[in-house]
């Protein structure tokens, strides 16, 4: 390579960065709930990753001396009855909820990506089966049915993504089932077919992809139901066991006995819990706007 196209491509390179901080300008100006909503995921996700090095405490430490601190001082917001620092526990609970929840979402969407797109592509009596099956886990709302999951599984992490992802299995299904719907019926699935594409083909290769971006919203939107949930479990003592720094733990450990004489045992894991929860509703509703042509003005 010459120097002149060595200079050249250093150009198109220089040129392409611009064009992409150039649209990134553009989408934080036109959803700046979105990109509020990025900036606290990236928060919990930075904590969730660096923990070891956001906190000098162990949050599975116990020091009897040190039960029920104040906040402030050595520790920011302060001690549970353990003498554990809530700070540290927070901080590391952080992947307990980001574990749970990304881990829920992507097995509920991969299961209902199989079933939707099956049934959806299909149809006749696979579709029939699929649909009333998907009825009747839609029976019950998503966190009575985590519940009963929850409760004849054990409490255990793997069990708590298990138990919330089996939920989310049909929201998923019927959302890319409608769009296979009204993608195998257009002329470029009638030209896959006049080549000789196998039907598992055209359904991969040329059907799946053009259901992503429904997909991506929905599973945003989930991951804050799903984190809720976790936390929902572990308050009721069937998500994730102790020692874990589950931040529904913290609230189920704490409300009933010390909400009026340590409230900083409730208030700091339930800020955490409304954050993480406001923060995806935000991402969802801005990919949402992006995505979705039908918002686009």
């Amino acid at each position: 390579m010459s120097i002149l196209d060595f200079d050249a491509e250093l150009v198109k390179a220089g040129a392409t960065a611009q064009t992409r901080l150039a649209r990134l300008r553009y989408l934080i100006w036109r959803n700046p709930l979105g990109a509020w909503g990025a900036a606290i995921m990236g928060v919990f996700v930075f904590a969730a990753v660096f923990a070891d090095f956001l906190t000098g405490y162990d949050p599975l430490s116990i020091n009897a001396a040190l039960s029920l601190a104040l906040p402030g001082g050595a520790h920011w917001l302060g001690t549970d009855p353990f003498g554990r620092d809530v700070y540290a526990r927070i901080i590391y609970g952080a992947r307990i909820s980001l574990a749970v929840g990304i881990g829920a979402t992507m097995l509920g969407s991969g299961f209902g990506i199989i079933f939707g797109l099956t049934s959806g592509y299909l149809g006749g009596w696979i579709d029939l089966i699929v649909q009333r099956v998907m009825d009747i886990l839609q029976a019950l709302p998503l966190l009575v049915l985590a519940l009963v999951m929850a409760a004849a599984l054990g409490p255990s992490l793997q069990n708590t993504i298990i138990a919330i992802s089996i939920p989310l299995i049909p929201y998923v299904a019927r959302v890319i089932r409608a769009n296979t719907l009204a993608l195998r019926e257009l002329p470029f699935v009638e030209a896959a077919k006049a080549v000789g594409m196998s039907e598992t083909r055209i359904a991969v290769r040329h059907i799946l992809p053009n259901t992503l971006a429904p997909l991506i919203v929905l599973a945003t939107a989930q991951l804050g139901s799903t984190i809720l949930t976790e936390a929902a479990l572990s308050f009721l003592g069937l998500g994730v066991p102790e020692p874990y720094p589950s931040w529904g733990r913290m609230l189920s450990q704490s409300a009933a006995e010390y909400v009026r004489t340590a409230p900083w045992l409730v208030i700091f894991p339930g800020i955490a819990i409304s954050l993480a929860v406001f923060g995806t509703n935000l991402l969802g509703d801005a990919l949402r706007d992006i995505l979705d042509p039908r918002q686009r003005s």
